[in-house]
């Protein structure tokens, strides 16, 4: 497949707001259960809402130039019923009002208990507004996975790691731009989110390894034998039909080398799992704030890579014909 850079960003930069308003919320369960230091309102769970929202509106934005009319983007919420992108459409703007809802609670300090569960635990608006925004998060991180996973004929998507990476990638950078925000506001939560964002990063790492060797394996229900009804040991195309491009060679391969695709997956198997952790554990021992944000920028940039491999790595059945042009 034919990786589109609007769709790379789109998938990349709401992941990172998702996980991180994930690890806003989880900050704020440990701080009410007592197990961390209460944090400031505005100048933490406001601003740290702030940066997610600016994450998902730049996705968004990037996802505008993958329209060709959209001026009818509309449109797409109104299949919800059977398509995952417009279920996608639907949950996003959702889970955006909700960021800022609680961004803005918290900004106004609306924070005074409503009731405690068992007496302990107080429970205000932010939390119930960061809870249902969790559960928003989780429910766009289905639908964005499943337009990929629930495509039966590209077998390298139609599994269930689709669901497991796009979750885990998305958490383990919201939490390490958790641990980087709060290194550059101050705050004492770079330990916390930082391991954390050790342990997603490694979960991630496991279930994207897994995922490789799977497809890796895979051996692909369709054939030029099959398509053509051919049986036999050697079949080879000489042509496409026609000597120019059209859309499905355009839009359905990717055209890079054999040797680019293995560069771009062993630069994002860096990028993303080895560095930034390297740099977590330097920032534990040197104490610096740069560190966790370098952190956090080279495994972005090892995930933007690692979505164009997703992307390349699918074979199209279609290809099977457009091979080459003479």
């Amino acid at each position: 497949m034919h990786p589109a850079f609007s769709v790379i960003f789109l998938t990349t930069l709401i992941g990172v707001g998702q996980g991180l308003f994930l690890a806003l919320v989880t900050g704020q369960v440990y701080s009410l259960a007592n197990l961390l230091q209460p944090q400031d309102s505005v100048r933490f769970y406001a601003v740290g809402s702030a940066l997610s929202l600016a994450f998902l509106v730049a996705g968004l934005v990037a996802s505008i130039f993958h329209l060709g009319r959209p001026e009818r983007a509309w449109r797409a919420a109104s299949q919800w019923r059977t398509s995952w992108l417009s279920r996608e459409v639907i949950v996003l703007p959702v889970f955006m009002f909700l960021v800022f809802l609680y961004g803005v609670i918290h900004w106004l300090g609306w924070t005074q208990p409503l009731f405690r569960i068992k007496g302990v635990i107080p429970v205000d608006a932010t939390l119930l507004t960061g809870v249902l925004g969790a559960l928003a998060a989780f429910a766009l991180f289905g639908c964005t996975a499943m337009i990929y996973a629930s495509i039966q004929f590209i077998e390298e998507w139609h599994s269930p790691f689709t669901l497991v990476n796009f979750t885990l990638f998305g958490i383990a950078s919201g939490f390490m731009l958790a641990a980087a925000f709060s290194a550059w506001s101050g705050v004492d939560l770079v330990g916390f989110f930082g391991a954390w964002a050790v342990v997603f990063t490694l979960a991630a790492g496991v279930s994207r390894l897994l995922s490789l060797r799977r497809n890796a394996r895979l051996v692909h229900k369709s054939t030029l034998e099959t398509a053509i009804g051919i049986r036999h040991n050697r079949i080879e195309q000489k042509s496409q039909g026609f000597m120019g491009g059209s859309f499905n060679t355009r839009e359905f391969f990717h055209g890079a080398s054999h040797t680019t695709v293995a560069l771009v997956r062993l630069f994002f198997l860096v990028m993303v799992f080895v560095v930034p952790l390297l740099l977590l554990a330097a920032s534990y021992w040197l104490a610096s704030p740069g560190l966790p944000v370098a952190a956090f920028a080279a495994q972005y940039l090892g995930l933007v890579a690692e979505r164009w491999y997703f992307f390349a790595e699918a074979k199209h059945p279609q290809n099977l014909y457009y091979q080459s042009m003479a």
